[in-house]
């Protein structure tokens, strides 16, 4: 089930380990208070990373949209899928190796960065590496699926199915690793989350001894922190609402759950059983007749607690995912105020 700390999470946890859009931002907008609530955990000494699976931009292109959003950020404190898979080529090749591009300027950049050697789809190399291009050329794609499938190693960003776009929801990197795939026979190294690598990257570059990832996709931010053996915060900003939330797999599942970036700044108890249902800070939760029901009053972090302990109690012990369509999550921050 949830964690509990009985710290702040600020203090309880040295590194913050934020993904960007949908916790931090939402496309081009700030997400409602994440600038003061990241102010304030900074101030509490908690050092702050963002870290995007997206390779296509650099660090100091990330760091500039977050200052824009009234977010402190230098491109220091960002770590990159680029980035990542970068290091997971020079640790295997080593410096000055020759490495196949296929991507755009943020992971030509962490190449260089770390001493590799960018060449074209037609020139000798040691590897290829793979990232989000829109303009990567379909030619350079056919001949590059040729050469792995004849062997040249392959290492890829990451494997993200779809990317937001100002047009709305848009094939992502994951739908060119899935072509290449299906096509050479060959699975990639992966660097981007799930996978470790982009969070050991972050802890490399960031420091910190007690790390915690905080995001809101389930697939991706949570289960790489399981994987990386690091705790996690679900911030229910972005992509995972309620419907996701209580049908998360035991892989997928936070230590911490919160309605927003201020999770941070406060103690997490954990719901206690009673019976068939779960309590906390006023709230009971369980479920009924495949439903669950929700009764009480209180806050919206420890409200996400209850429905997250409940269902999962219940899908643990043998039932089917409980029916949450009639249900509706408490406001919080300013929307809370105007009610």
């Amino acid at each position: 089930m949830l964690g509990v700390s009985q710290d702040a999470l600020c203090s309880a946890y040295d590194l913050a380990m934020l993904d960007l859009d949908g916790v931090v931002y939402i496309g081009p907008d700030a997400v409602p208070g994440a600038a003061e609530h990241l102010d304030r955990v900074r101030e509490s000494g908690m050092r702050l990373a963002f870290v995007t699976n997206n390779a296509a931009r650099t660090p100091e292109a990330v760091a500039t949209h977050l200052r824009e959003l009234g977010v402190q950020a230098d491109a220091g404190d960002v770590v990159t899928s680029a980035q990542a898979a970068a290091r997971v080529l020079v640790e295997r090749l080593g410096e000055g190796a020759r490495v196949v591009l296929l991507g755009a300027v943020g992971l030509a950049e962490a190449l260089a960065e770390v001493g590799l050697v960018a060449v074209s789809v037609e020139e000798e190399a040691e590897a290829l590496v793979t990232g989000y291009g829109p303009e990567v050329l379909w030619r350079d794609i056919m001949r590059a699926a040729v050469r792995v499938r004849a062997g040249l190693w392959w290492v890829a960003s990451n494997s993200d199915y779809t990317i937001p776009t100002s047009y709305g929801v848009a094939p992502g990197h994951g739908v060119l690793v899935e072509t290449l795939s299906r096509f050479t026979g060959v699975d990639p190294v992966v660097a981007g989350k799930p996978q470790r690598p982009l969070l050991d990257e972050t802890v490399r570059r960031a420091g910190g001894e007690r790390p915690l990832m905080v995001g809101d996709r389930l697939d991706t931010d949570i289960e790489g922190a399981r994987t990386a053996g690091i705790d996690s915060l679900l911030v229910l900003t972005g992509v995972t609402g309620l419907p996701e939330l209580v049908a998360a797999t035991p892989a997928e599942r936070p230590t911490f759950v919160a309605a927003d970036l201020g999770g941070l700044l406060r103690s997490h108890e954990v719901p206690a059983e009673d019976g068939s249902g779960w309590e906390l800070g006023g709230w009971r939760a369980e479920v009924t007749e495949a439903k669950l029901e929700v009764a009480g009053d209180g806050g919206a972090d420890d409200w996400w607690a209850v429905v997250a302990c409940a269902a999962w109690a219940h899908v643990d012990g043998g039932g089917d995912v409980p029916d949450t369509s009639h249900l509706a999550p408490p406001l919080t921050g300013r929307a809370a105020e105007a009610r």
